[in-house]
């Protein structure tokens, strides 16, 4: 059964600093690009960060670059994402998702179930 599950989420204030973790199981995770992305209230789930499958690459969006890292333990079938400077605009779901496997012709798109950062004084 092919499982991504978040964790790490929460109430922060501005500035504070979280680190999200997205545990995947019932797949080879370490064949999948792994991305976060995130979805504010009233908005549109947007991209925030990617990695490759074996970690050595990795892409940002503009509003998060310099703030976040991105980062895969493929021993233990994890992805994190790092989060400094928190901003109130930071606030959304972040949700977990694996694409792949990067060879083939059909990739899967799987999708954790979110987990919850609130940005607010």
């Amino acid at each position: 059964q092919v499982q991504l599950v978040e964790s790490g989420g929460g109430l922060v204030q501005p500035g504070g600093s979280l680190r999200l973790s997205c545990a995947a199981s019932g797949f080879t995770s370490s064949r999948y690009r792994m991305s976060w992305y995130r979805q504010g209230p009233g908005k549109a789930r947007e991209l925030v960060a990617a990695i490759t499958n074996s970690g050595g690459r990795t892409n940002y969006a503009d509003s998060v670059k310099g703030r976040f890292t991105i980062s895969r333990d493929n021993a233990e079938n994890t992805v994190y994402l790092q989060m400094n400077s928190l901003k109130p605009e930071d606030t959304a779901v972040y949700y977990c998702n694996a694409w792949g496997p990067t060879y083939s012709p059909s990739p899967n798109s799987y999708w954790g179930q979110g987990t919850q950062v609130t940005v607010s004084s």
